[in-house]
């Protein structure tokens, strides 16, 4: 457990990034709730969920090694306050799917520079070359969790974001009841997660976005 502690840190800010992407860009669309109840910030104490941010990671650890998924609290949106609806609602669904894609190139590069600065440097072995070595696990972990991250919130089941955008695009009497499958959505998604064609589905996609984060480091490092 110990070995995967470095995925921590990037994941906490991952999860906070992704939900601040949802405030911001409904703040945008003239949505204030989050900024109003001060979710647009990022001070890790207000997006904290002690379930989905704490409690799931650590257990994860504990038993299998590895962090498989994590959350922060929902940020809270009012879809009353767009001018429309269905596009609105599409636009603050995607941006936390994309804040996460972005935030895959910002540890890329952040990966980049760390190893060639280490390179240049020469460090001795002791503990500046330990962190330095914590530091690119972190970039290269922070890499597939957010392209997972962003992938797997885009499974187009509640409350997922990727449920959010197929509704939208549904007429408006079927969007209504499909809307209504809530939190129960949470058991389909982990019941088409344990089948063996969707699971090696959703792994080839995650491979597929990896590899160019991969590639571009071997090319520059």
């Amino acid at each position: 457990m110990l070995d995967q502690i470095y995925i921590l840190p990037v994941l906490l800010f991952s999860v906070i990034i992704h939900e601040m992407a949802h405030g911001w860009m409904a703040l945008r669309l003239g949505d204030t709730t989050a900024k109003d109840l001060g979710r647009l910030t990022l001070n890790p104490v207000p997006h904290i969920d002690p379930v989905g941010s704490i409690m799931i990671p650590l257990m994860s650890l504990a038993v299998s090694g590895r962090v498989f998924i994590a959350w922060a609290k929902p940020v809270p949106v009012n879809p009353a306050n767009f001018s429309h609806l269905r596009r609105d609602d599409i636009l603050v669904s995607v941006v936390g799917p994309v804040s996460n894609i972005l935030l895959s190139f910002a540890c890329t590069f952040l990966f980049i520079v760390t190893a060639r600065l280490s390179r240049i440097a020469e460090l001795p072995p002791g503990i500046l070359d330990q962190g330095v070595q914590f530091l690119l696990k972190m970039f290269a972990g922070g890499i597939t969790l957010n392209v997972v991250l962003a992938v797997f919130n885009m499974i187009p089941v509640p409350p997922l974001d990727g449920s959010h955008v197929l509704a939208s695009l549904l007429p408006a009497e079927l969007s209504k009841q499909y809307r209504k499958i809530g939190f129960l959505g949470i058991i389909l998604i982990l019941l088409i997660m344990r089948w063996d064609p969707f699971a090696r589905f959703f792994y080839g996609v995650i491979d597929t976005l990896v590899y160019p984060f991969g590639y571009l480091i071997h090319l520059l490092v």
